[in-house]
């Protein structure tokens, strides 16, 4: 089950009905405490969040969910008309995993939340061996991170972008390439979701930061710290 919450109509019909179409069921709210008593009913498998809503604003909501141990890891995408580079990385900050700028293609909602989905279901690799460089450390048995001795705090795709990076030290992989093999999807024009996201990444990681490198004109490589 995937819940939106979408305070206009128009759209939220439009959406609730392009997932059933695709045969994801979807359950769609217009407030925020209509969203709320539903998870407590049950916790659905993935949130579809507007940042313009009445009652509290989508990053509050946002926000609350990730205080709270139940709704801690649910997978968020948020839905917004702002486009701009720093209210994205407001969202990420706050704890989304992806968005989609309005207006957007059908195609584009379902392939993104297809894979979203197929990534939320894959079980963490076997063994509890840590990859690391330098003070960098990722635990994947564990879904862990630690960054000079300090647990840091991930958004899903946040993760899964180091992860990667760690996993290929050294190797040098495109925009494109990055859209691919962490998002699951490739939308010409969404170069910029990577790079919101490894400034994020870099932010959080503090000193350590510094590993995930720029190679300019070609894409990003994690190095050594």
């Amino acid at each position: 089950m995937i819940y939106l919450l979408e305070d206009e109509e128009g759209i939220r019909n439009f959406v609730i009905y392009a997932l059933r179409k695709a045969d994801i069921e979807a359950e769609g709210f217009a407030v925020p405490s209509e969203l709320y008593k539903a998870v407590e009913r049950k916790l659905p498998r993935l949130l579809l969040l507007d940042r313009m809503l009445p009652e509290e604003d989508g990053i509050s909501v946002l926000k609350k969910l990730r205080s709270k141990t139940e709704t801690k890891k649910l997978p968020v995408i948020m839905l917004t008309a702002k486009g701009s580079e720093l209210d994205k990385v407001e969202g990420l900050d706050s704890g989304a995993d992806d968005y989609i700028t309005k207006p957007f293609g059908t195609m584009e909602l379902i392939s993104r939340v297809k894979a979203m989905l197929r990534r939320t279901q894959e079980e963490p690799p076997e063994g509890s061996a840590a990859i690391s460089i330098g003070s960098l450390f990722i635990y994947p048995s564990k879904h862990e991170v630690s960054a000079s001795g300090e647990k840091i705090s991930l958004t899903l795709k946040e993760y899964e972008l180091l992860l990667f990076l760690m996993k290929n030290k050294g190797k040098v992989f495109s925009r494109d390439t990055l859209l691919r093999e962490i998002w699951g999807y490739d939308f010409s024009g969404e170069s910029r979701t990577v790079d919101v996201h490894i400034r994020t990444l870099r932010s959080k990681l503090g000193g350590c930061g510094s590993i995930i490198q720029t190679i300019r004109g070609v894409g990003y490589k994690a190095g050594d710290e």
